[in-house]
């Protein structure tokens, strides 16, 4: 992995936090602080396309509490059946 050099600017707050979690974790502070970009950018990154790209066949409805809590009941009663598989 290569990497590239920057500086930031932070508050002797979040410094002290980071160097504890550096000590405590027993790695470095810029491993840390490189976690930390990398959560930030994924928290911020925009995709190409959605998470859920496909559709499913269904009722043309939302389904209500009941429905969903049915449901699941049902697939639990499945697989604590002797001798079924889910």
């Amino acid at each position: 992995m290569s990497l590239k050099r920057t500086n930031v600017y932070a508050d002797p707050e979040d410094l002290a936090i980071i160097k504890e979690a550096a000590r405590r974790r027993g790695v470095s502070e810029a491993e840390i602080i490189r976690q930390g970009i990398h959560l930030a950018a994924m928290a911020h990154r925009v995709w190409d396309e959605p998470l859920f790209s496909r559709t499913f066949e269904g009722h043309g409805r939302t389904l209500e509490r009941g429905d969903v809590r049915e449901a699941v009941a049902d697939a639990v009663h499945r697989e604590t059946k002797p001798g079924t598989n889910a």
